[in-house]
Formats: structure tokens, sequence, C-alpha cells
């Protein structure tokens, strides 16, 4: 993908983005109880380049706009896999991780500075079983799965984050994880599984740059959809054995496996899903959802 991908591309949308959101961001309600539980969603992060694609950032922008802004996002990236669980640093203007290369020096310069999430990491740990410690980074920034597209759906930076470290692929495991974090979205909490639905960085060409959506991204993917749509948990679990295109659309199944946290935070994991964003970036595909 960065081989591919223009790290010259004219700097701008970004901006243009900001004019107009920052205006819009700081009208937006904050959560109340009277709200109910905040939605989990799953999320396809992107890359840096998303600050270059303006439909996308409106895409993102709009649909937090349909949500009252959270008390504050607990997210699991695909880019911190880590066992036992850990937890970002929480204090304010928790540090950015750079974990990407080969592209515009302009990505490596943004922040994000947010408010302290200490009291979120607090309710996180109590949340976990008993004789089974979450650990607290001191320094761990927030890495591009987090930051990427949080700037972008709250761009003040007024919302206290925290990310939460992948600690299995075991779907099973991530479900149950997914349940004892439920508590929190009557809290106000937003949690986040951030990854990309197809994510075959490997089989990126230029025919996919231009626009051409290769076989093996649009089966995996509507594969994904129709079994969301059923609320069938257990297709999706035996994704090895069932899915489509699986060894292109995704080569390591890091960016696919924090759906089944998104589905255990969720009431009802079989119950379908609402997508807010589909289409694809590149031929991998955006798809994003929130559940109920």
């Amino acid at each position: 993908m960065t081989s591919i991908l223009n790290p010259r591309v004219p700097a701008g949308a970004l901006d243009e983005f900001l004019v107009g959101a920052v205006p819009v961001a700081r009208g937006r309600a904050a959560w109340t109880p009277s709200d109910g539980p905040m939605p989990p969603i799953y999320l396809s992060h992107g890359a840096p380049p998303l600050f270059d694609d303006g439909e996308w950032m409106r895409e993102l922008f709009a649909w937090t706009g349909r949500l009252p802004k959270p008390t504050a996002v607990l997210i699991v990236s695909a880019h911190w896999e880590s066992a036992p669980l850990s937890l970002s640093a929480p204090a304010a203007s928790t540090p950015l991780v750079y974990d990407f290369g080969g592209f515009a020096r302009r990505y490596y310069q943004l922040t994000y500075a947010t408010p302290d999430a200490s009291a979120l990491a607090r309710r996180v740990a109590a949340l976990m079983p008993a004789g089974d410690p979450v650990h607290q980074h001191s320094s761990r920034g927030l890495d591009h799965g987090a930051w990427v597209p949080l700037k972008v759906m709250y761009p003040l930076g007024d919302v206290p984050v925290l990310q939460l470290s992948m600690p299995t692929h075991d779907p099973r495991k991530l479900l149950e994880l997914g349940r004892r974090l439920r508590p929190l979205r009557e809290e106000g909490v937003l949690i986040i599984g951030s990854g990309f639905m197809t994510h075959g960085l490997p089989f990126v060409t230029a025919d996919m740059v231009r626009g051409k959506v290769p076989g093996w991204s649009q089966d995996f993917d509507d594969w994904v959809a129709a079994a969301l749509a059923r609320g069938d948990v257990d297709e999706l679990a035996d994704y090895a054995a069932k899915a489509p295109g699986l060894p292109y659309a995704h080569p390591t199944v890091e960016h696919f496996s924090p759906i089944f946290l998104t589905l255990g935070a969720a009431e009802d994991p079989e119950k379908a899903v609402e997508t807010t964003i589909s289409g694809y970036m590149m031929g991998l595909s955006k798809r994003s959802f929130q559940t109920a």
C-alpha cells in the first residue's frame, strides 16, 4: 500500500474539512442518561490518507453527529495486539503513535490532544475478572487506528480517549471481553472496535488505487454484510473456515477481530446491525456499523 500511494498528495482536505466541522462540533449535545446506552461501533479506520478524502471524513463526522457526544471513548485498535490486557496512558494529551511509514511528512506532524481519561481507566479495570489485572501503561500513546478516525469524528479533541489492547484473536474471548465492557455504555462511553473490513495490503494494485474492487474484497465484504444482517455471530466466528477471499482480504486477521468486541458489547449480539458507512477505498471495504 505505501509503495503505491503518492506521499506528495497536496495538503488541504483536512484543513478544509475542519473549517466546516469545528463549529458544528461545538454545538453537539453531550450525552445524558435520558439518551440511553451509547451504541457500540465497529469502524474501518483507514490510514493517514483518510485526511485527504473529503467524502470519507464527512461520512465519519456525520455518523457521530447522529449520536450524543460521549462522556469518553474506549477504543480497541487492530494496531495494538498485547496480552495481558493493557490500557494506554490515561493522562491528558496522551501522545500519538505514528505507526506507519512511507507517507508525507505532514501526517507525522498532526496532533490530537484529549482530556484526562483516568476515571475511565479505573472503570475498565473494575469490570475485569478478579485476579486478572489490567496493565496500565504510563507512556503508551494512541496509535493511528485510534487517533486518525477520532480526529475526524471528534475534531475538538474534547472527549477523553482510552485505548485498550487486543489480547487475543479468539472470537469467543473477544465477545466476552465486549460483554464485560457493556455497562460502560450506560455511562455514556462510546466503545469502538477499530479495524478495516478488508485489509489485503500486500495485494493492492494500481488498478485498485484507481477504483477497481477485486473479487476477494467484495466477496468477503458481502459475506460479512449478510451475516451481520442475519445476526449470525456463529457464522462470523467461524470465518477461518467459511469466509470467502479470506487469505487476500485478511492475510492476518487483526483488522477483522475487533468486530467481535463490538458485537460482544451489544445488548443482543445477534440483532441485525445498522451499517453506517459502506463502499471501498483503494479496493478495500470501508464497511462500518453500529449496534444497539
